[in-house]
């Protein structure tokens, strides 16, 4: 199949209608498999997916390099967008950087291990509190007369923000989460990017493997698992959860599409606007997930199922307390 376009902001970036994740490739989610890994890059450009979504800190660096590689020969097809904002000392992050010196270093960096001279979209990965957002975007705005980067974006970004940046350069994207799971965006922040003409691309469309019926207890994953520490997966909130879940799988089964399929087809048809970025390591998921973009909901069924999954039936915050104070709410 063909995937259709969609465009992020006024300023021309032209991306699938679905994009890839790359994270998980490198950390967060189990083992790493680099074979498979490179072979689901390989599968997802021969399927239409042109939008691949990494970042210096992934790894650190390990997953840039991949995609990097990855991509070698094929660069005219893809959509590169990849993100900065923390101090990595000794291999690990350190807090948050976005001076306008060190975005320089970082896009640098970026550029080497993605073999590339031009990020499509540069996104500052947490807003850094000691640094006026309107000195980073001045930094990534000279990077884009400089041709070394196209578009900007921010991640994980409140109201105020948005706009302080939006004024200094245009912001084409916001990536933060949102799925029927997650709808924290809804209240104020998705009104705001369709005031300004900001695309929204949503991490973690799946719910980290509730919507799509993967989801096991905490304690079941390994060591270094990002889901062990997620407050979703632990104790009542997990029974919980997977009770609310339940209720996509059901519909999933008589529409005779998979859970993944209607979950990443729901955001779909919540506007042209917005570009889920499924992550996966394995073809073979890749492959369902592209298959959400031929799954057609009538109005009607989105409606059921954003009553089937309401806020107020999602146990448990979507982070533990500190990575949610790293979002600038």
């Amino acid at each position: 199949m063909t995937l259709p376009k969609r465009r992020l902001g006024r300023q021309g970036l032209e991306v699938s209608a679905l994009g890839l994740g790359c994270m998980g490739m490198s950390q967060s989610y189990g083992e790493a498999d680099e074979a498979e890994s490179i072979a689901t890059i390989h599968r997802a450009l021969d399927l239409g997916v042109t939008f691949f979504d990494t970042a210096e800190v992934y790894g650190p660096f390990t997953n840039e390099d991949l995609v990097g590689r990855a991509i070698a020969g094929r660069r005219r097809e893809v959509v590169i967008a990849t993100k900065f904002g923390f101090r990595i000392v000794d291999g690990k992050p350190s807090g948050f950087d976005s001076r306008a010196e060190h975005v320089r270093d970082a896009v640098e960096g970026s550029l080497r291990r993605l073999r590339t001279d031009s990020i499509d979209l540069l996104y500052q990965h947490r807003v850094d509190q000691n640094v006026p957002i309107e000195d980073v975007v001045g930094a990534m705005a000279e990077l884009v007369r400089e041709g070394k980067v196209r578009f900007l974006g921010l991640s994980e970004a409140g109201e105020r923000t948005i706009r302080r940046a939006h004024a200094v350069h245009p912001i084409s994207a916001l990536q933060s989460e949102y799925s029927l799971w997650e709808r924290n965006l809804e209240p104020r922040i998705l009104p705001l990017l369709r005031e300004l003409g900001i695309g929204l691309v949503p991490f973690a469309p799946l719910g980290r493997g509730f919507l799509s019926g993967n989801a096991r207890r905490a304690e079941e994953y390994p060591e270094g698992d990002f889901r062990r520490g997620d407050p979703r997966f632990t104790g009542e909130n997990f029974d919980a959860n997977m009770r609310a879940a339940a209720t996509v799988r059901e519909f999933a089964a008589r529409r005779g599409a998979t859970a993944a399929q209607v979950a990443l087809a729901w955001l779909l048809h919540k506007g042209e606007d917005i570009v889920p970025i499924p992550g996966t390591k394995r073809r073979r998921y890749l492959e369902e997930n592209v298959g959400a973009a031929a799954l057609h909901l009538s109005a009607a069924e989105v409606a059921e199922l954003d009553s089937a999954l309401a806020p107020e039936k999602v146990a448990g915050p979507r982070y533990n307390e500190k990575l949610m104070s790293q979002v600038d709410r």
